[in-house]
């Protein structure tokens, strides 16, 4: 079938490939005319080298090319890009597909999670149409078909189990779950807690430091996983806890990477030219804070990294001032 994919970072040409090998005819999509020619030139990402994409997968600069008779859509792109994008997809006519969500973030004022921007932008008869996929998984180790697991959602079931046979391989593996604000929210909220680990280790604190940061950042997502009806068992399992592990704890994670070159010192933006790809954490940091702020949540750690990237507060002292909180009882 033939698949209009949209978004040429690694984790696109990751997925548009895995797609390919599997007999589809799969055309990814990118802004810039100039990678499309690349791509097309090279048949591998500048990031993923010696992973060749197959005959199957194409590439294009021309989004009509992209998505006019797709059987599905999928999507790899940006928290603050995903909004453009569908509503350029949908000038070009209305959308009749499923479409698949594999970016995680939270979109900024709105509040909204991606599948409900996408949702938003292209229309409630197009809910029973909208899944996502979220879990632990790092491009760099799919495209190498090291085995990797997560997690397929959507609002209508059905086609969330036709989403998991489209992407399942023997090295791939996926589990489906109902729970679609869930599945989301744990993997849009991680990426914060990875920057607080990047930082913690940057600065030279131990392995102790950053168990607590990750035991009660999954504390802090699940007490604010409730603004978006979420069930908090979610956030226990692949998407949730799966997705803070690996995001944490990895040197191929872009947000810890971007931490630690924030405890270095480095600027928001300097760190953010460095890392050469998008930083979701630093964005959704914000998102997440305006709805702790709206339904008066604290998430100390949420806000210690706003503050560290949007108004020069010192990481040491954002440290400082975690520790001086006061202690109440661990409820879990």
């Amino acid at each position: 079938m033939k698949i209009g994919y949209l978004g040429a970072g690694t984790w696109g040409f990751c997925l548009a490939a895995l797609l390919a090998s599997k007999g589809h005819k799969v055309i990814l999509w990118t802004a810039k005319p100039e990678f499309a020619d690349l791509l097309s030139e090279k048949r591998e990402h500048p990031k993923l080298l010696r992973c060749k994409a197959s005959d199957n997968l194409s590439f294009t600069s021309d989004l009509s090319e992209a998505v006019e008779g797709a059987e599905y859509i999928v999507e790899s792109v940006t928290s603050k890009g995903i909004r453009p994008v569908f509503e350029q997809v949908l000038e070009r006519g209305k959308v009749h597909c499923p479409v698949i969500v594999t970016s995680k973030g939270i979109e900024q004022n709105t509040g909204l999670l991606l599948h409900e921007v996408v949702l938003e932008v292209l229309g409630e008869k197009m809910r029973d149409k909208i899944a996502c996929l979220s879990g632990p998984s790092h491009a760099e180790e799919v495209i190498q078909k090291l085995p990797t697991s997560i997690v397929c959602a959507a609002y209508h079931v059905p086609l969330m189990h036709q989403v998991v046979d489209l992407f399942m391989t023997s090295y791939f593996r996926i589990y489906p779950n109902a729970d679609i604000n869930g599945v989301a929210f744990g993997g849009a909220m991680k990426n914060i807690i990875a920057i607080a680990c990047g930082i913690s280790d940057g600065l030279g604190f131990g392995d102790n430091t950053k168990s607590a940061l990750m035991t009660r950042g999954l504390h802090e997502i699940r007490k604010l996983s409730v603004t978006k009806k979420c069930n908090p068992e979610t956030l226990n399992g692949l998407s949730g806890l799966g997705d803070l592990c690996v995001t944490c704890l990895s040197k191929l994670s872009r947000n810890y990477m971007f931490g630690r070159l924030i405890a270095d010192g480095l600027t928001r933006e300097r760190a953010q030219e460095k890392i050469n790809m998008v930083v979701e954490g630093a964005y959704t940091c914000i998102s997440a804070l305006q709805l702790a702020e709206k339904k008066n949540i604290p998430v100390p750690i949420t806000a210690a990294i706003c503050s560290i990237l949007y108004e020069q507060l010192d990481p040491r002292d954002a440290v400082k001032s975690l520790l001086q909180r006061a202690i109440k009882e661990e409820h879990l």
